[in-house]
């Protein structure tokens, strides 16, 4: 009886370090996702920065002529919120 436990847990212990590279390479991947996810999340908070100052929206907002401030505001609170509402359906309820 003893050798069964004694085999099955070398066994095991095979397993774990067989599937350790994978899990390596599956973390690597998600480093360079997230990386790539971040550099594109800049890139386009630029790009709506760079539109904005062309189009002088703020200006336009000072001036009293505040409707497309407006809706832009109206815009981007919808996806924020759109945005926090989906991170925390992924979360999940905890379990503790």
């Amino acid at each position: 009886m003893s050798r069964k436990s004694s085999s099955y847990g070398g066994v095991e212990h095979e397993h774990r370090q067989a599937c350790a590279p994978r899990h390596r390479s599956i973390a690597f991947v998600e480093l360079i996702t997230t990386a790539a996810l971040a550099l594109s999340t800049a890139v386009a908070v630029t790009a709506v920065s760079i539109g904005m100052a062309r189009a002088d929206v703020i200006g336009d907002a000072a001036r009293g002529n505040s409707a497309p401030f407006a809706i832009a505001l109206l815009i981007g609170l919808l996806l924020s919120a759109m945005a926090a509402l989906t991170a925390g359906m992924a979360v999940g309820p905890r379990t503790d």
